[in-house]
This record gives C-alpha cells, sequence and structure tokens, in this order.
C-alpha cells in the first residue's frame, strides 16, 4: 500500500513538473517570437525606408501629416461639440419649460418659474472638463428667461444678456442664426475685454416635438476657449506651425502661432474672405513659404486652417535621412537588448491587472477579463470575474436597501406632500398660535414640522442616536397630544452612544408598534421604556411596554419577510429587512412579549460613528 500511495506522489510531483516545464516553455516562445519579430521589423523597415525614401515623397509624406493632424484635430472637435451638444439637449428633459415655451406663457410668468432653470441646467449636464462660463435661455422673442454665469469677479465677468450687453455680448450673429432656417447647432465666439480674450459660444434651437415641429426657444452656453486651445495645441506638430478655426461666414474662433509681418496681412485678408462667405483663397499664399491647409466638419460649420512653414517641411526629409543611418546601427543592439530585458516586460501585464483589481475593489465592476488562457495570466483573470461577481452582488444589496429605506421615509407620511409648503405652513402656524396665547398648539405644530423635517431629508440615509431619540420625542409629544392618552415614557440612553451611527427612522417605529400592538386595550396604568447602550461592539436599542402582550404566531407574522410588500405602514419587518441588508444577517429586530405582562423589542447594530460606516462595511460584509 506504501509502495502505491509514493508511486502515485511521484506521478502528481512528475505531472507537476511537466505543467511548469510547459508554462516556462510557452512563455519562452513568447519571449523568442518577441524578439525575433521586433528584430524582424526594424531591419524590413530600414529595408524600406532606405529603398522607397526620396526628397518628393517625404515632403509629401510631411504634407499629409499636417494635412491628417487638423483631420485629428477636426475629429476632436466633433467629440467636443457633440458633448456640448449632448449636454444642451438636457433642456428638453425640462419638460414643463418646455410646455409652457410652446404656450407662449408670459416673460414674467417664465423668469419667475424658472429663474434656476440655467444654474441647474449649466451645472448638472456638462462636467468640469467641459469649462462652460455661462448659459442663457431665451424665447422667439429674444428676451431671456434664465441666466447662469460662473464666479464672476472683475477679470471674469460675462453678459448678463447677450443682447442688452452690445458687442460685448456679441448678440447679433446668434439673432441672426435663431432667425434662420438653419438646425445645426451654432459654432460662434465673442471677445470678452473682461478675460481679454475670445469665448467659444454654442448655439441649440428648442422645437416643439411631431412632425410639424417649430422653434420655441434656444440655449446658448458659452465655455471657455481653453477648452480648444488645449486641442490645437496637441495637434500642432511644429511651433512654427500657424493653425487657427474659423466657421463659414463668422471671425476666427481663435488662433495659435505666430506669422510675419508680411503673412500676417494675407492671413487677415484670408480670414475675411472666409467671413464673408468666400472660399479660402488658398493662392494668397502660393508664392510664399507657406504651405496652406484645410480641413472641414462633416456636420457643423467649423473648418480648420493651418499655415506651414515649407522649410520645417524640408527639415523633415534631413532628419529622416540622419534616422535611417541611425536605425542602421542601433537595430543589433535594441535586438540583444530586447532579449536581455524582455522577460521583464512580462511582468507588466500583471501589474496592469492588479491595478485593474484595485478598481474593481473601488466600485468600477464594468472591468472584465474575457480571454483567460491555460498559463498564469489566465489564471489571474480568472480571479478577476470572481472579484467582478462579487462586487456586483454588494452593489445589488447596498441599492435594495436604499428602496426599502426610501420606501420607510415616504411611507411614514402616507401621503404625496410638498415638503417646504408643509414646513412653512406649521411653523407660519406655531408663530401665529404662540402669539395668540395657545402654547399647546404652537409647540404641536413645532414638533409636526420638526418629524416632518425629520422624515423627508433623503440627503443622507444614516443618521446618528441623537438624531433618533429627538425625532421619537417630537412623535412622542404629538401621540400624547392627538390620542389624549396617559402614558409613561422613561429613557435610559448611554451619553457614549449618542454619536454613534444608525439608519433614520428605526427607534420611531418600535415605539409606534408598542402603542399600537403592546398598550391597546390595556386598562393598566401604561408605560414604555426606551433603553440604549452597548453590548461588546454592538448597539442596542430597545423599547418595552407593559401592555397585553402578541400572541406568538402574530410576532412571527411581524418579522415575516414576505410582509412587506403588502403592509402599508411602516412595521417592525421594514427595519428588521433593512438592518440585515445594511450590516448582515447577524443584525436586526427581535422581539419577547408575555401575554398579560408586556413585549420588548430589540434593535442591535454594530457600533460605529458617522465618519466610520464605510471602513466598518469594507471590513465586515460579506459577498
Amino acid at each position: 500500500m506504501r509502495e502505491k500511495t509514493q508511486g502515485k506522489e511521484k506521478n502528481r510531483a512528475s505531472e507537476k513538473t511537466r505543467f511548469h516545464f510547459r508554462c516556462f516553455q510557452k512563455m519562452h516562445m513568447k519571449i523568442l517570437a518577441l524578439c525575433l519579430g521586433c528584430a524582424l521589423a526594424a531591419l524590413l523597415l530600414q529595408t524600406f525606408l532606405f529603398q522607397q525614401a526620396s526628397s518628393d515623397l517625404i515632403y509629401t509624406q510631411s504634407k499629409e501629416e499636417m494635412g491628417k493632424s487638423l483631420e485629428n484635430l477636426q475629429d476632436d472637435m466633433y467629440s467636443l461639440i457633440k458633448t456640448m451638444e449632448s449636454g444642451m439637449i438636457d433642456i428638453y428633459n425640462e419638460n414643463d419649460f418646455v410646455l409652457d415655451l410652446k404656450a407662449g406663457r408670459d416673460i414674467s410668468y417664465m423668469r419667475d418659474e424658472y429663474y434656476r432653470l440655467a444654474f441647474d441646467l449649466g451645472t448638472g449636464s456638462f462636467d468640469t472638463s467641459s469649462a462652460v462660463v455661462a448659459l442663457y435661455l431665451y424665447n422667439m422673442d429674444h428676451e431671456i428667461i434664465s441666466t447662469y454665469r460662473r464666479a464672476v469677479t472683475p477679470k471674469h465677468n460675462y453678459p448678463t444678456d447677450i443682447y442688452e450687453d452690445g458687442e460685448f455680448g456679441g448678440g447679433e450673429k446668434v439673432r441672426e442664426y435663431v432667425e434662420s432656417d438653419n438646425a445645426v447647432t451654432l459654432i460662434t465666439s465673442y471677445y470678452n475685454p473682461y478675460r481679454e480674450k475670445n469665448i467659444l459660444r454654442f448655439v441649440l434651437k428648442i422645437y416643439t416635438s411631431g412632425t410639424n415641429s417649430e422653434t420655441i426657444g434656444y440655449v446658448v452656453c458659452d465655455a471657455d476657449i481653453k477648452v480648444i486651445q488645449y486641442l490645437m495645441e496637441k495637434y500642432r506638430i511644429n511651433d512654427d506651425a500657424f493653425i487657427w478655426l474659423q466657421p463659414e461666414g463668422d471671425a476666427p474662433v481663435y488662433q495659435l502661432g505666430d506669422l510675419g509681418n508680411q503673412d500676417e496681412e494675407k492671413f487677415r485678408m484670408l480670414a475675411e474672405s472666409i467671413e464673408a462667405g468666400g472660399e479660402a483663397a488658398a493662392q494668397l499664399f502660393s508664392h510664399s513659404d507657406r504651405v496652406f491647409f484645410k480641413a472641414a466638419q462633416n456636420k457643423y460649420n467649423l473648418s480648420a486652417y493651418a499655415l506651414m512653414p515649407q522649410s520645417l517641411l524640408q527639415e523633415n526629409q534631413r532628419t529622416l535621412t540622419r534616422n535611417l543611418f541611425l536605425i542602421a546601427g542601433l537595430v543589433i543592439v535594441l535586438a540583444v537588448l530586447i532579449s536581455t530585458f524582455i522577460s521583464r516586460t512580462l511582468s507588466r501585464p500583471l501589474e496592469r491587472m492588479t491595478a485593474t483589481v484595485k478598481q474593481i475593489r473601488d466600485g468600477d465592476t464594468r472591468l472584465r477579463i474575457t480571454d483567460c488562457k491555460e498559463d498564469e495570466l489566465g489564471e489571474l483573470g480568472r480571479s478577476f470575474n470572481e472579484m467582478l461577481d462579487r462586487i456586483e452582488t454588494l452593489v445589488s444589496r447596498e441599492y435594495e436597501a436604499k428602496l426599502l429605506l426610501k420606501q420607510a421615509e415616504y411611507n411614514a407620511l402616507q401621503a404625496q406632500i410638498n415638503p417646504h409648503f408643509l414646513y412653512n405652513t406649521l411653523d407660519t402656524m406655531s408663530s401665529i398660535a404662540d402669539i395668540r396665547g395657545c402654547p399647546e398648539v404652537s409647540a404641536l405644530s413645532q414638533s409636526l414640522s420638526n418629524i416632518f423635517r425629520y422624515s423627508l431629508d433623503m440627503k443622507n440615509p444614516f443618521s446618528t442616536v441623537a438624531g433618533e431619540i429627538v425625532h421619537l420625542k417630537n412623535y412622542i409629544y404629538v401621540m400624547n397630544v392627538r390620542m389624549q392618552e396617559n402614558v409613561e415614557y422613561v429613557f435610559d440612553v448611554e451619553d457614549s452612544i449618542l454619536k454613534s451611527t444608525m439608519p433614520r427612522i428605526s427607534i420611531q417605529p418600535l415605539v409606534e408598534n408598542a402603542l399600537t400592538h403592546g398598550l391597546r386595550g390595556s386598562r393598566k396604568k401604561k408605560k414604555i421604556v426606551i433603553t440604549a447602550g452597548k453590548d461588546g461592539e454592538n448597539l442596542v436599542i430597545s423599547v418595552e411596554d407593559n401592555g397585553i402582550g402578541i400572541p406568538e404566531e402574530e410576532r412571527r407574522e411581524l418579522l415575516n419577510p414576505d410582509r412587506k410588500n403588502h403592509t402599508k405602514s411602516i412595521g417592525l419587518n421594514n427595519i428588521h429587512s433593512r438592518m440585515k441588508i445594511l450590516y448582515g444577517e447577524s443584525y436586526g429586530v427581535t422581539i419577547e412579549s408575555r401575554i398579560g405582562e408586556g413585549t420588548k423589542v430589540s434593535l442591535v447594530i454594530p457600533s460605529v460613528r458617522m465618519e466610520e460606516i464605510d471602513i466598518w462595511k469594507a471590513k465586515n460584509t460579506k459577498y
């Protein structure tokens, strides 16, 4: 038997050795193929260049490079314009605004109703890379409805109305476009004397829906010129090159580079010809030492132009010739260096995959490894996918927790109301009652206002124990006034846990449950005891009443997970489910009850502060 066991172990060791040898052989072949491929590619490139290169060909290739550079610039410009256009198109998400525009509502009403709409659109529909500095909404009478201007200072000032500020606003070009039949987004610019530079401007018409759509208004979006300055610098292949962007029938938007006095005059004439609607007169530079280039946009009226020195193109010929000889001398050295260090480069994919794992752990679950081969990298790729699956499970659980929280908050009011109107009305009632000598009505109104403010605060799903206690006391006061019941409430809360974090609206439903289930029908003196303290690393909040008790079957039904979609009130089930989703299966609600003696409901959650909740979840959440 021992000999058979030893033989099996030898076979397993032999198979393991052969596996590692096959993996090493695969790596070795990859290294060898890569080294030979690099050396062969370099030799073929050198041979091709020596055979094909000539003065005229290199000169032509240099011109093509400049032309392609302008085309690439136009591709990026197209993406930029589509991004800006996409942000402005978000105006169609404001259905009420579009309907009011279509109905031709009075300008005073539009300004009062939508005075913040430009701000919301400018800050919510564009990211910081768009560099939006101002945004305006107009009707078809060219009356301003809403304005947004970013960081207005003496050195960073922008028009409040592009028409009322005269030439500073640059409104005539916009007016001409709006009153035309042109449906393509307008791209223009105006000179801002405060910024001492041009400001890029996009104008989008707002149409009614349907086949017979008509223009009912328009959006004007101004952006800092730096958004295109970066692109032009990116595709300017040499500091001596002069490039500019200019729409046909309009002045240049931006220009980059310097020209001599003679060429400066020719450029001015060329720009004026384009602004007047004529073709670019390239013959102006036919006898100059500069070569003229043009690249038009496929959709938008914005062309890119360039003037390239002849000497620069010729210099490329000389540089390329020198490089041919350098390649011949370095190709062998590079082959040796690549053969020596190529194995080290194989670690780079592992580093990139490790960085991707960190991104996945941070929440970017869109990343996935699809090509997992039978080698070390393939095994790591499968680990990637497993990590992604676990993260998606966590995201799903957190999303369900947020839905439960919103259900608790909205069901607490049992109505859809305007919170700001309700707050202000209750505060007004409190003030009037106080002035007219009705302190009880004043206090009741103030407590109701506090309850609604706390319940409808959607910004943060978490609060503190202190915040929950304050909310509970407001609720108790309202219930005592409304029900005229003499219930004794006893609070026993440790001071050390007041700043501990807990989900919103978690304690008040426990007391509500005691009032509606535990004390209802009880004829003895009613009493509810609220205790809160620490039990090891956990936070325990208990609500105990001396009521009639709850039968065992009813207690099980209160925590039944299938009951949450059928109840119309905030119940223990909602709290119990939220705690398990947020913290895990070991947390939640427990119920102890004796018929005729009373009921004790306890809530157990981890004891953490607000700033520690994310760290706790990262350490304790199980997938």
